[in-house]
C-alpha cells in the first residue's frame, strides 16, 4: 500500500517508519514545512496530489504536564487543526482506510482502572492536559461518525497507553515522566549525587510501553484492519508503579544512590491503566518488557540525544 505518515518525525512516526515491516509499503512521511496538517486546503491538495490508500495520523503537539499546564490553548487548538483537518480531506479524497492514534488521556479522571474504551465522555476530563485530550476526543468521534454515515469507510482510532523509547524527548519542559527520569538519573550517576527527588509518595502506577512495540501494533493491524475494532486500546494490559520506574531505570544506568519524596509536588492521577480485553481477542501482545525497553531508551540517550 501507499501509506502517508503524519508525524514523521515524532517518537510514533519514526519509529514506524523504521519497523521491519515499512518495507513492505510505500510510506510517505512530509516534514510539517512540506505539509503543513493545520491548513485544510493544503493537506487536501497533498491528498490528490499523492493519493495514498491509507492515512496512519500520528502527529499532533505532545509534552508532559508542565508544557500542558503552560499552553492549553496551543494543545486544544494545534491537536484539534491538524486531527479534523486529516480527517475531513482523507474523507473528501475518498480515501477508505484511516488510522487515527489517540491517547488515554481521554479517559475520565475518575473513571474505574483498568480503562475501557467505552468509558470516552463518560466523566471529567484531568485538567492538566484537558486541552489535549479535548481534541483527540473530536477526532476519535468525527472517525465514529464518518463510519456511521459511510460504512464502507474504515476511520479507527488506536489509543495507546504511555509511551517511552527511540526518539523520546529529553528536555525537562517537553518530556514525560521515562525519558525526564532517565536524563535525571544518568545525570546524578555523571555528578556522583548521592539522592534523587521524587515527586510525591511514587505510589501512583503508570503503564509505559515501548513505542518500538506500537509500530509493530501498527503492522500487525494494518493486515487485519476490517478485524481491528473501531476504537482499540494498545498497551501491557498492567502497570507499575512510579518507584518501580525510578528502580529500573537506576539499576539500568548503575546509580546506586537514594530517592527521597517531594510531598509538595502534584501526582496526577493515582492510576491510568488501560483494559486490554479487545487488544487480546485482536491477538497482539506487546514483546518488550520494561528492562529491555528502558535499556534500548537509555542506550539511545547516550548515542543520539547526548552526542547531538
Amino acid at each position: 500500500m501507499k501509506i502517508l505518515v503524519t508525524g514523521g518525525n515524532g517518537m510514533v512516526g519514526k519509529n514506524i517508519l523504521e519497523h521491519p515491516k515499512a518495507n513492505q509499503h510505500t510510506l510517505l512521511s512530509p516534514s510539517s514545512a512540506e505539509l503543513n496538517l493545520r491548513d485544510y486546503n493544503a493537506v487536501d491538495a497533498y491528498l490528490k496530489k499523492h493519493q495514498p490508500d491509507f492515512i496512519i495520523h500520528s502527529a499532533g503537539l505532545v509534552g508532559g504536564i508542565q508544557a500542558n499546564m503552560a499552553r492549553p490553548v496551543d494543545f486544544l487548538v494545534f491537536n484539534l487543526d491538524m486531527g479534523r483537518n486529516i480527517i475531513m480531506a482523507a474523507k473528501e479524497n475518498g480515501i477508505k482506510g484511516f488510522m487515527n492514534m489517540a491517547s488515554s488521556c481521554m479517559y475520565p479522571r475518575e473513571a474505574q482502572n483498568p480503562l475501557q474504551e467505552e468509558l470516552i465522555l463518560k466523566g471529567e476530563l484531568e485538567p492538566t492536559n484537558e486541552g489535549y485530550a479535548i481534541a483527540k476526543v473530536v477526532a476519535t468521534r468525527l472517525c465514529e461518525y464518518i463510519v456511521k454515515e459511510n460504512p464502507t469507510l474504515q476511520y479507527k482510532t488506536v489509543i495507546p497507553c504511555n509511551l517511552y523509547g527511540k526518539y523520546d524527548k529529553f528536555s525537562p519542559e517537553h518530556s514525560h515522566m521515562v525519558p525526564a527520569v532517565i536524563k535525571k538519573i544518568y545525570e546524578a550517576k555523571q555528578n556522583n549525587a548521592t539522592e534523587i527527588d521524587i515527586w510525591g509518595d511514587g505510589l501512583a502506577r503508570r503503564e509505559f510501553m515501548y513505542t518500538g512495540d506500537l509500530a509493530d501494533f501498527v503492522f500487525y493491524a494494518l493486515e487485519k484492519f476490517d478485524q481491528m475494532p473501531q476504537n482499540i486500546n494498545v498497551g501491557l494490559g498492567f502497570d507499575y508503579t512510579i518507584n518501580e520506574y525510578y528502580q529500573t531505570i537506576a539499576n539500568v544506568i548503575g546509580f546506586e544512590g537514594k530517592f527521597v519524596h517531594d510531598l509538595s509536588k502534584p501526582i496526577g492521577m493515582k492510576q491510568k491503566l488501560i483494559d486490554d480485553t479487545k487488544l487480546k481477542q485482536f491477538g497482539w501482545q506487546h514483546q518488550t518488557s520494561l528492562e529491555e525497553g528502558i535499556k534500548k531508551t537509555v542506550e539511545y540517550f547516550k548515542t543520539s540525544v547526548l552526542h547531538d
